[in-house]
């Protein structure tokens, strides 16, 4: 069974029309996450300008990511280094 011309036509458009679909929902999304950053520093630039520290700012955002458990383990183990060098 011989796949004609127009069949093959037919399924390439499909297959195209497909693929643009895919990358548009991706270019969607990245553009989304674009205007996320955006915010985010906007945020962070907000709160810099009310006299907070973004630095510690984002370490504690990054420690509400973590399971506490893994947090008292570093914290247990960075005081025992800390202690060894005498600081």
């Amino acid at each position: 069974m011989d796949v004609t011309e127009d069949e093959k036509s037919e399924s390439y458009r499909v297959t195209a029309g497909e693929l643009r679909q895919f990358i548009e929902r991706f270019e969607r999304l990245d553009a989304e996450k674009k205007d996320l950053a955006e915010q985010q520093k906007e945020i962070m630039a907000e709160a810099k300008a009310r006299g907070y520290d973004t630095k510690v700012i984002r370490k504690v955002i990054a420690l509400r990511k973590r399971d506490k458990d893994d947090i008292a383990e570093e914290e247990a183990v960075l005081e025992m280094y800390k202690e060894a060098l005498g600081m």
